[in-house]
């Protein structure tokens, strides 16, 4: 065991400086502060019925806290029997958020560069460089955890694969369903599906290194051996997929059920709204120099009183004080320092500028085959990345490639050249430190010179040169000052001038840093080239290089005024007439607030079960129902249907808000007096444009067979009424002397939901576009619908079978490596 200790010693001592690292940048975290993040206080209200019923120790799969009802697998599901879902809570307890993450990160690539045999102390470099990528420091910031999670698993994945290639079939593939599982259990389906992209690529280039030299034997037996390892970590995730895939084609992500003024796609997403986040193409420039777009949406309340902006504004008089608080203020009307198209960004992507020089290095001295999957890889990222920028491209794949049109905010595939450039620029440095033949070496050390200073020395000199540093926007600005300055034309031009230097001197300001710290790795590497120290202190230094590099601009960003007391997170406060809303005790009503956007309410369904809500996983068929009844006015009778009891209104003149208590809400349930058939969605809409919901009910065609015409009668006295509440599990009682079709005010979704009557299982059908309907009986009899999917429960069993095999799988490495260590002692 002191042996084992003594062997290791190195790595211990670097993944204790990892834990340093986390608690000198995250300190407010370890003193038991949390990030103040935007889309965690949104999903607070998303989630919030679901966590209620959790604090009583119950498990719901359906939630009517937002959209009326969905289910809630892309909200919050326990997953207990998969145990990645045990792996993460552990990881959880033990660190704080988002320090958990940052040394997944950094353990997760400093694996993957020692598995590709760097010396410790650059592979600990080369982790700090994929770690510190600005992208993952903004998404913690944004509260995307699941995300951050998902692509902390791309090192360690692709790691295992290569360990697979190389030979080592059972430990390699053991150790990529191991890491495959978690990393599909974090469910960001869009991190993984652009990892896949990516193997996919690398699949390619080994298929064909495979055949160039004779290896397929053991290339398609590592293929073999990492075909039953996806298989494996598919089973531990059997539920999570599932469910994921069940619901999918239900999702705004599925095909359109209408064919008539779809405002929807027929399948997948919207184009503009899945390219809305689109990366510029002179944007991409930002890897090396962070500040050549501005930086963030909210840079602009940085600027101080020495910026342009604000002198603008201290020559017309403006005392200084004041000037600066007019300069944020701009921020309000869209003027920001962030000069690209994107509707807002919290930051640019920047890999460092160390790492792009040793990038472009590696292009010229990296003998490892990956370096062409590597760069295949970052080409494909960049590509896809530009979206609407370079749609010809992006469009191939919206169009054609299997599930791609499934994602939003395509920018993110970047995240594939941040992982890709650090592999490429570390190999690069491990090139330098075995190869004999140095004058070569130096030799390609001076074109990347050329090249990477050279551009970045012409963006210090003259950034206007290259780009406009003006927004799409800029002459509606100009108007929009002209009229706040009461028609002073000049003073508005002055100030929108005065922003656009301030923007060039960001950039220029940048671009000086990038060339100062391409200049000193060139000089590293030059001494190390002459012999002035080892391959120990090299590395060191290129360590402490790029943590300085990296950490300098994340600290833009993730800074520590964005920790909070978790006593102080932010949570929606309930206003005047959520108060009064409050006090009905009814458990089922509907609120509906015509003061947030229907789709991104995350203020009402904290407190009410909502007609809105914030989800991008919401059913496709209650998006239909906002574009065609709620997109020029509010359909009444859509809200009377849906048991909207409560609406909230502002007055325009002086804000305030009220509410009105909707007279016209049909309950939880009601009979019908006659039904109404239509041929198709299409006539379903249009019908309920206009109709009686309390009257009739509105039935596609194709549920005809579920109604028995001849039986149906009319009781004008019968009853029906919710007697129990729990939102997978609604219980009513009706009494009726008539055979009548019953309306439900639920969301219909036919994978999971069952109906009883008087404990046995009977058929129900979709009405009103939305809604459960049934014929009912003649008498008293107890209803009950009951939320039990299949995909979750049966997925659960096939989870716990894979977590056994995994787990048995592991033992079974631990056991070969030991023997394998004890045969060679």
């Amino acid at each position: 065991m002191g042996n084992w200790f003594k062997r290791n010693g190195t790595h211990f001592a670097i993944i204790g400086i990892f834990i340093v690292i986390c608690f000198l940048y995250f300190t407010p975290a370890f003193q038991g502060k949390t990030l103040g993040q935007n889309d965690v206080t949104r999903a607070q209200s998303t989630q919030k019925e679901i966590m209620d019923y959790r604090a009583k120790d119950t498990t719901i799969l359906w939630t009517n806290q937002i959209f009326g009802g969905m289910p809630t697998y892309q909200i919050w599901a326990p997953y207990t029997n998969n145990i990645t879902t045990h792996i993460i809570d552990g990881l959880k307890t033990v660190f704080p958020a988002p320090v958990d993450t940052v040394l997944l990160l950094l353990l997760g690539a400093y694996f993957l560069f020692c598995v590709l045999e760097l010396n410790p102390w650059l592979a600990a470099a080369g982790a700090i460089a994929v770690t510190f990528s600005s992208y993952n420091f903004i998404i913690l910031l944004a509260g995307h955890a699941n995300q951050a999670y998902a692509i902390a698993f791309f090192a360690p994945i692709l790691a295992s694969i290569l360990l697979t290639l190389r030979g080592k079939y059972f430990t390699g593939a053991t150790l990529t369903a191991l890491f495959l599982a978690i990393e599909i259990r974090a469910n960001h389906i869009q991190m993984t599906y652009y990892l896949m992209l990516a193997i996919l690529v690398l699949v390619i280039f080994e298929i064909y290194n495979a055949i160039k030299n004779k290896t397929t034997g053991s290339f398609f037996k590592a293929v073999g051996y990492l075909g039953a390892a996806t298989l494996l970590a598919l089973a531990v995730n059997a539920s999570t997929l599932w469910s994921t895939a069940d619901y999918a084609g239900d999702s705004l992500r599925g095909k359109s059920n209408l064919t008539k003024n779809a405002k929807e796609p027929s399948n997948g997403l919207d184009k503009d709204y899945a390219y809305e986040w689109s990366e510029g193409i002179g944007e991409t420039f930002t890897i090396l120099v962070p500040n050549l777009y501005g930086g963030g949406s909210s840079t602009l309340y940085s600027l101080d009183n020495t910026s342009n902006v604000a002198k603008a504004f201290t020559s017309k008089g403006v005392p200084e004080d004041q000037a600066i608080n007019y300069v944020q203020q701009l921020g309000s009307v869209g003027l920001s320092t962030y000069w690209g198209d994107k509707t807002f960004t919290e930051g640019p992507f920047y890999f460092g500028a160390i790492v792009v020089f040793l990038f472009v290095l590696g292009l010229f001295i990296v003998k490892n085959r990956l370096k062409w999957w590597l760069l295949a890889a970052v080409i494909l990222s960049f590509l896809l990345s530009y979206g609407r920028n370079l749609s010809f491209f992006s469009d191939l794949f919206f169009n054609y490639f299997p599930l791609y049109n499934k994602f939003r905010v395509v920018e993110s595939i970047m995240v594939i050249a941040a992982l890709c450039f650090p592999i490429l620029a570390f190999l690069a440095v491990n090139e330098i430190i075995v190869t004999k033949d140095r004058t070569e070496i130096f030799k390609k050390l001076k074109i990347a010179l050329y090249i990477v200073g050279g551009v970045t020395l012409l963006l210090a000199a003259a950034p206007d040169m290259f780009f406009t540093f003006k927004t799409a926007q800029h002459q509606q600005i100009i108007d929009y000052l002209t009229q706040a300055f009461k028609g002073d034309s000049g003073f508005a031009n002055s100030i929108a001038n005065a922003i656009v230097q301030d923007r060039i001197s960001l950039a220029r300001m940048d671009a000086i840093r990038s060339l100062v710290l391409v200049l000193i790795t060139f000089g590293i590497l030059w001494a190390f080239i002459k012999q002035k120290f080892n391959a120990t202190v090299l590395s060191l230094i290129i360590l402490a290089a790029t943590l300085f590099d990296m950490w300098q601009i994340d600290k833009r960003y993730l800074k520590e005024d964005a920790f909070v007391a978790k006593t102080d997170v932010q949570k929606p406060q309930p206003r005047e007439v959520d108060n009064i809303i409050l006090r009905d005790k009814d458990p089922d009503y509907r609120v509906f607030d015509l003061t947030q956007p229907v789709n991104q309410d995350f203020i009402t369904p904290y407190f009410h079960k909502s007609i809105g809500g914030y989800s991008a996983a919401r059913l496709k068929r209650i998006q239909e129902v906002f574009d065609n009844q709620f997109s020029k006015s509010v359909n009444q009778d859509v809200l009377d249907m849906l048991n909207t009891k409560y609406i909230i209104t502002q007055d325009p003149k002086n804000q305030t808000l009220s509410m009105q208590v909707n007279s016209g809400a049909c309950g939880h349930a009601w009979f019908v007096k006659n039904v109404r058939y239509v041929d198709n969605a299409d006539q379903e809409m249009q019908v309920i444009s206009s109709f009686s919901p309390k009257e009739e009910a509105i039935v596609d065609k194709k549920f005809r067979s579920m109604i028995d015409e001849k039986q149906t009668g009319v009781d004008p006295n019968a009853t029906i009424e919710l007697t129990s509440y729990s939102p997978d599990h609604m219980v009513y009682q009706s009494g009726s002397t008539a055979t009548q079709i019953a309306v439900f005010s639920e969301i219909y979704y036919d994978k999971g939901w069952k109906m009883l009557i008087d404990g046995k299982e009977a058929p129900y059908f979709r009405a009103n576009y939305l809604l459960r309907a049934a014929q009912l009986p003649v008498g008293n009899h107890k209803i009950e619908f009951i939320f039990h999917p299949a995909s979750y429960y049966t997925g659960e069993g096939i989870s716990l079978a894979g977590s056994i095999l995994l787990v048995l799988a592991l033992g079974g490495v631990v056991y070969t490596e030991n023997k394998k260590k004890a045969a060679k002692a």
